[in-house]
């Protein structure tokens, strides 16, 4: 994880003569160099843009190297190189994983029976999110490149009574968020009550005003023809 310490074993004894280098990334670029005939050690903190700088710490017994207060800019290809032996370099392949953000629930849409929630998360690469009912899996999506938004939906009625969370995680973490049902569709379930509500009560208010005009239409022709009549 970043902000963590991390140390490349290589369980080797440099020897009197020995020159051992730590190259980093698929170009080889040196970051360390063990000179044991001049009891000599190089840090090359400097390169690629100083990510390095002030992390680097090796072991002039084991040429064991140590990176502290890591980031995902270390990620990649470690290579410890003895110039002066044939063996095959020691590789190391090291991922870094940023810490994951709690997932965000909102609602997206409702109906008049059913609330379509959304799980969010923004800018994460190579993690899950997925929907969880009780303890099962309900559907789950994956991304391995940096995402602006990753989205997963999820379709409950309103008078369910089961428990959902949302997981966001990678390989070594997770984060979740709990769904609360009640306090996201409730406002949704109630204006579609009132939607109900209105387009069930304004025909009735029209039928009675209806009623209401003929009455009084009614009642004053009568009066009209008890006039004439006079």
């Amino acid at each position: 994880m970043e902000g963590d310490s991390v140390t490349l074993h290589t369980d080797t004894e440099i020897q009197r003569y020995d020159l051992i280098e730590w190259r980093f990334g698929d170009k080889g670029i040196r970051i360390a160099r063990i000179n044991k005939t001049a009891n000599k050690i190089s840090i090359y903190d400097d390169v690629l843009d100083g990510r390095f700088r002030d992390r680097l710490q090796v072991n002039d017994q084991t040429g064991d190297l140590n990176i502290t207060n890591i980031t995902t800019q270390h990620t990649g290809l470690y290579l410890m190189i003895n110039r002066k032996t044939p063996k095959t370099p020691y590789r190391f392949n090291v991922t870094v994983y940023a810490h994951l953000p709690v997932p965000l629930i909102s609602r997206d849409s409702c109906s008049s029976s059913k609330c379509v929630l959304l799980c969010s998360v923004l800018n994460v690469r190579d993690v899950s999110l997925s929907w969880y009912k009780g303890n099962s899996l309900s559907s789950s999506i994956s991304v391995s490149d940096l995402n602006i938004r990753l989205s997963l939906p999820l379709e409950v009625e309103y008078q369910d009574t089961n428990t959902y969370r949302c997981v966001l995680n990678n390989t070594i973490t997770k984060q979740t968020q709990h769904l609360n049902i009640t306090d996201l569709c409730q406002t949704c379930s109630n204006v579609i009550t009132l939607i109900v509500l209105i387009i069930s009560v304004v025909p009735l208010v029209f039928v009675s005003a209806a009623v209401i005009y003929c009455f009084c239409g009614k009642s004053q022709q009568t009066k009209e023809e008890g006039k004439n009549y006079l």
